[in-house]
């Protein structure tokens, strides 16, 4: 397994971007030979507000449960940007996410190019950009998970601490506009299934999202769920006793990699475990 930290120019950003990539290109298999070259299955994984890069990596033991799935994980800075196309130029963080990132990444690592290979998922603030750019970019993810997704956003009080954090008026500008707009993950949602009625060949990405009971999120969790549900998507939701917090999502990543339609892989051994 090798953990990849990559700086580079983000057209839709106009400056540096920092991400880790993990990538599991180093196990020998007990027979002795090397692993068979492939395109890898990928999940792009997002941080919550105030958090960066480097969260997942720190913070959970996904290197471990990624590479002994042969899966790659993409993970970007995305500030404390919900992942959307800001009011302020060069903050195209929509665009960078929905597409940027990912012909960035299959150009510099041996990637799948199948939307059924491309994943996105992603933490509080990550839930909500996974919900949104998964549901946007339906065309290029075939899979999303959203765990304690801050679905909650426009529902918050002017004067909210997590609205002054994030700069309201440059991430999403007027409140009530951005409510109506594709900002907005339940409008995104409602494009796409405009889209499917105008299109019926178009086919709906698999949804995973759970949430702690405990939660402040659960309620708007909930009610995301139900869109869905009366949507027709093939939707696993789970909740669990838990907060919002590193302790339920180390839980539920792992469950979000064994909900994922990985491919067969072969037991070996690699530079985290020889003996």
């Amino acid at each position: 397994m090798a953990l990849v930290q990559v700086n580079f120019i983000s057209q839709s950003l106009k400056r540096t971007v920092s991400m880790n990539v993990i990538l599991p290109v180093d196990k020998f298999l007990f027979k002795g030979n090397c692993q068979p070259v492939k395109e890898y299955e990928t999940l792009y994984l997002l941080h919550g507000l105030l958090g960066n890069y480097t969260d997942w990596v720190t913070r959970t033991r996904i290197q471990e449960w990624a590479e002994a799935k042969n899966l790659v994980v993409v993970m970007p800075s995305g500030d404390n940007s919900f992942y959307v196309d800001q009011e302020v130029k060069n903050n195209d963080f929509g665009i960078f996410i929905g597409t940027e990132l990912i012909e960035v990444t299959r150009r510099m690592f041996h990637l799948s190019n199948r939307r059924d290979d491309t994943f996105i998922a992603g933490l509080s603030m990550g839930g909500f950009g996974a919900l949104r750019n998964g549901l946007k970019y339906y065309q290029n993810f075939g899979y999303i998970a959203a765990l304690s997704s801050a679905l909650n956003i426009f529902e918050l009080p002017v004067h909210d601490e997590s609205r002054c954090v994030m700069g309201e008026d440059s991430c999403f500008g007027d409140i009530d506009e951005a409510y109506l707009s594709d900002k907005n993950p339940k409008v995104c949602l409602e494009n796409l299934i405009q889209a499917k009625k105008e299109d019926n060949t178009i086919v709906f990405p698999k949804i995973y999202m759970a949430c702690g009971c405990d939660d402040e999120l659960i309620g708007v969790n909930r009610k995301f769920k139900g869109y869905l549900e009366n949507a027709g998507f093939d939707l696993v939701y789970k909740e669990d006793v838990g907060s919002h917090n590193w302790d339920f999502w180390n839980k539920y990543i792992q469950d979000v990699l064994e909900w994922l339609p990985l491919d067969p892989y072969e037991e070996g051994i690699n530079s985290g475990n020889v003996k």
